[in-house]
Parts: structure tokens; C-alpha cells; sequence
């Protein structure tokens, strides 16, 4: 790799501001509002979010989930509770998201408590999945190690077989999670490297803003 390279590589951000005047007052809404403008603007993916979380070790590890819900002011995705992330969020039931909107020069860090959803809100949201994706939550032990790829595809195709004209249930070990917002910071790039950072902190029943800075 190319470390003069690297260091060239450089993009200067215009074009949006974010000040105290204009962000709305509830950071919810406003992460409605800037969603909606990410997706009007044809983003791919735009519910993609990193997802940190810290292990019995101290050791963080972060990967990409997808934004399944905002509910009742909580972030809600769905994973695989026995995977490495399910089991460091049993350890430590606190995580981060961060959401990257580079075309709108736009990103989003919240930070929270994790619990998990009732086993009725994951049953009614498993049932809405397609099949293939019903099949996988069973077929794959996810985060451990296996050997081979074949291993996965003969046992989608015994299992394809096997629940043939059934009603595939959820397995008890996957299910949704709630992320529920301490922290909300949305970052707007600008010219200069002079970028506007608003941090919202919940107090109480209330929101604490804050200018960043850059």
C-alpha cells in the first residue's frame, strides 16, 4: 500500500450546515429527518450501521447490522444470540452505533444500553422474513469457526427438504435487540476540517445539547 498515496487522498465537504437553530430540539426526530433525506437521496443501504460492543476482555469489536426498526425512541436490529456480538452484549449490555452517510458528508454515533426484545416482538418480525433467511437463522452457528463452505450448503439443502410445506418457527437462539439512546451525536462534514458536531444527552426525560468540536 501506498502511504504517499494514502495521505493525498483527501475530499473537501460543503454543500450542508447543522447549527443549534436549525437541528430539531429531539434528537430522534432529527435522525428521522436526516434518514428520510438519505434515503430520498438514493443512498445504498442507508439502514447500515456499525455496531460496537466490548467483550468479558476489555477488547472492542465493531461489524455492520442493519437498522430494522425506531421504536418508541429505541434502535432496534436482530441478530444471533450466541454470536460473538450476542455474547459480549450478555457480558456487557452496552454498545455503540454509527451511521455513515458519505454522499451527505453525514454520520451518526449513538451510544446506550441493549436489551433484548420480548420473544413476541422477534416472532412476529422472524415471520416476516423470506424463507431462505429463516432457513439461514437455523442453518448457520454464527461466529464459529467451520469447516468448510460445503459444510453450510449441505445442511441448507437437508434442511430446504426437511421444513418442505412447514411453518418455519424462529430458533430460540435469534432474536432483536433494542438499543436505547444515552448519547446522539450527529456530525455534519464542512469546509476546512471545521465540522459541525451537535451532541444530544439524555437527562432524565430530557435532552442536554452540546456543540462539539471538531
Amino acid at each position: 500500500m501506498d502511504k504517499a498515496a494514502l495521505e493525498q487522498l483527501r475530499q473537501e465537504y460543503s454543500g450542508h450546515t447543522l447549527d443549534e437553530k436549525s437541528v430539531h430540539k429531539d434528537p430522534l426526530i432529527q435522525f428521522e429527518q436526516w434518514f428520510e433525506e438519505a434515503t430520498d437521496a438514493g443512498l445504498p443501504e442507508v439502514n447500515a450501521m456499525t455496531l460496537a460492543t466490548c467483550g468479558i476482555d476489555f477488547k472492542p469489536s465493531a461489524r455492520i447490522v442493519l437498522l430494522k426498526g425506531l421504536e418508541a425512541d429505541n434502535f432496534v436490529f436482530y441478530t444471533n444470540y450466541n454470536s460473538r456480538k450476542g455474547k459480549e452484549l450478555l457480558w456487557n449490555p452496552y454498545a455503540a452505533l454509527l451511521f455513515f452517510w458519505n454522499e451527505l458528508h453525514r454520520q451518526v454515533r449513538i451510544e446506550g444500553r441493549i436489551e433484548k426484545l420480548s420473544a413476541q416482538e422477534s416472532d412476529a418480525y422472524f415471520a416476516s422474513r423470506p424463507e431462505s433467511s429463516k432457513l439461514g437463522a437455523w442453518v448457520s452457528p454464527q461466529s464459529e469457526v467451520i469447516g468448510s463452505r460445503e459444510v453450510l450448503d449441505k445442511k441448507m439443502v437437508e434442511l430446504e427438504k426437511e421444513q418442505t410445506g412447514k411453518e418455519i418457527e424462529r430458533p430460540l437462539h435469534w432474536g432483536g435487540y433494542k438499543v436505547i439512546p444515552v448519547t446522539i451525536e450527529f456530525w455534519q462534514g464542512r469546509t476546512s476540517r471545521l465540522h459541525d458536531r451537535l451532541l444530544f444527552t439524555r437527562i432524565n426525560d430530557s435532552w442536554k445539547l452540546e456543540r462539539l468540536a471538531p
